[in-house]
This record gives structure tokens, sequence and C-alpha cells, in this order.
């Protein structure tokens, strides 16, 4: 009887998070990523259930690894079984870079492509609370303010992670009571990446908690939402282009919001530019405030009674910064 109350209890729990995300649309389509861990067969255990003939899977086969080919055979075989329609997908292209970074870039942009090929509305990947308690530990030792200590969003796009309230053991006990077949990505537990070195650190640490972590996420979720809105009304109001440059006509404001604002000029100055690294957006934002003039990147952002960003000037041309009388 234990098992079925926890299975229920899952998926009663899968129901609610998902609803709470995209809303209770009864012809909505749902596909799951699954990399034939326990946790996203898991995920997939359930959404099957809990949405039936509305699922479908992709597993993306990254060939990093000699096994991932029969990882991703032994995905399909049971999906097969279950009925539920599954597509491996492969890159095109070879790895290159930092590989976890070209490694998940390839898997959003590849199950995407998949999901419109489909006409699927949303695809579910399996982030767990576990998950969610790294991500807040790893930023937070980066100095990462609220936007980063948000974690891991409960939905970004059309991509949505309805498991963020729920342990990595939940998911283990599932499929091992189930019967659910799942394999061990050995890379989760090679400590050359900070992820794994981290989940080794925190083994036996009880007195954390990742369920409470997950919910403070999910409050700073929140609050970077309502950051974010206020933010744009701001801008609406006081940031305004003028020939060759931008202007923000108010800065009497906290420095979070003229952290974001100074942001959203940059954006809308140059969409494509990587935005500047913390340390340089609080000494420009420094400078400003005393009249003074700082560069970001390729553009120079002046300070007085109305901040301005334009071009900076060629390399080598400098202008003395005013310094406070403080």
């Amino acid at each position: 009887m234990q098992l079925s109350s926890d299975r229920s209890g899952l998926q009663a729990r899968l129901i609610a998070a998902t609803r709470a995300l995209v809303g209770d649309d009864p012809a909505a389509r749902f596909g799951v990523a699954v990399s034939g861990g326990p946790d996203s067969m898991a995920l997939l255990y359930l959404a099957a259930r809990a949405f039936p003939e509305r699922v479908a899977a992709v597993t993306v086969d990254h060939r990093l690894r000699p096994a991932s080919a029969d990882e991703a055979a032994m995905v399909a075989r049971w999906c097969a079984g279950q009925g539920i329609a599954h597509h491996i997908a492969t890159p095109d292209a070879p790895p290159s870079g930092n590989i976890q970074a070209w490694a998940r870039a390839q898997r959003y942009r590849l199950i995407e492509q998949w999901r419109s090929a489909q006409g699927i509305d949303w695809v579910m990947t399996a982030h767990h609370a576990d998950d969610q308690l790294e991500t807040l530990l790893m930023r937070l030792n980066r100095g990462s303010g609220v936007g980063g200590l948000a974690g891991v969003r409960g939905r970004s796009g059309t991509v949505i992670r309805p498991l963020l309230g729920v342990r990595k053991a939940a998911l283990q006990r599932l499929v091992d009571e189930e019967a659910v077949p799942h394999v061990h990505d050995p890379s989760n537990a090679d400590p050359r990446f900070d992820r794994a070195a981290l989940r080794v650190a925190l083994t036996g640490a009880d007195w954390l908690n990742p369920e409470a972590a997950a919910r403070s996420a999910a409050a700073l979720a929140e609050a970077e939402a309502a950051l974010e809105w206020s933010v744009a009304e701001l801008a609406a109001g006081h940031v305004g282009r003028d020939g060759d440059q931008w202007r923000l006509d108010r800065t009497d404001l906290p420095r979070e919001y003229l952290r974001r604002l100074v942001l959203h000029m940059l954006n809308a100055a140059a969409p494509d530019a990587a935005p500047p690294r913390g340390d340089a957006l609080d000494r420009a934002i420094v400078a400003a405030q005393v009249g003074g003039q700082a560069n970001l990147g390729d553009w120079l952002l002046r300070g007085g009674p109305v901040w301005t960003l334009r071009a900076a000037p060629p390399r080598g041309h400098f202008q003395k910064v005013p310094q406070s009388d403080a």
C-alpha cells in the first residue's frame, strides 16, 4: 500500500505543479526530455500516467560516451512497451569549447526543434529539489544577486520543470519500486565538474533541506519577476533614445534599480553584446553617481543630472573621472 500511496502522491504533485506553471488545458501536449537516468525516467513514468495519450519523449544522444547509444535505445524500448512516442536526436556538429556548455546548448536546441515539429506545447525536464539546492549554493558561492539566487526557473519559454519541489531520493525510490529501467551517467559523479564536486561535498549534510531551498528559490523567482515588472515600468517612463545615445532621466533610485536600468540601456543599444561583469557594472554605477563616467565594454556611461550611454571613444582616449568630495 505504501508504494501505491507514494506513486499516487508524486503523480498528484506533478499534476498540481504543472497546472500552476501552465494552467489546465485538457488539450495540451507534453514532451518529456529523457536521458535514461532515474530522474527523467521517473518523470516520464509519472507524466504518462498523469496525462495519458498526451505525452511523448525525446532523448538527446550527444555521442560523448560509448554507452550513450545503448542508453538511448533502452529508453526507446521502454517507451515502445508503454505506448509512448519516442525520438532520439543527435547533434550535427562536433563538440567544441566547454563540453558541458556545448552539450546543454545542443540539447535544448534539438529538443526545441523536435517540440516544434511535433506540435508539442510544453517540454518537461526532471530538475528536482536537490538540483535546485546545488544551483543555489553554486550561485551563492559566485556572489549572485536576486536573479541568480532564484535558481532553476520553474518555467523558461516552453520548458517547464514541475519536479523542483521533489527530492531525488523519492524519484529513485519510484523507479526502483516500479522496476523502471534506468542508468547512472558517470559524469554526474566526476569531480572535475563543479556540480559533481559539490554533490560529493553535500553527501551526509542532512541539516540542509533541499525542499526548503526550493521554496526559497521559488520566492526569489517571484521577487525577481516583480523587479523585472517594475524596471519595465521605470524604463518606459525614464529611458529613451536621444540621437546616438541613450538617456536615463531618473537616478534617485536604489542601486539595484540603477543596475537594471543601465543593463536595459545596454541591451537596447547592443542587443547581441554580452552583459558586463557585475563588478564592472557596480564600478560604473558608482562613477555615474558622483557625476563621473566609466566604460562598459564598447560603451561609455556618463553620470550627471541625466545619465547617458553612448559608444565609447577609441581606445587610448582617456577622460578623467571626477572624484567625490566625500
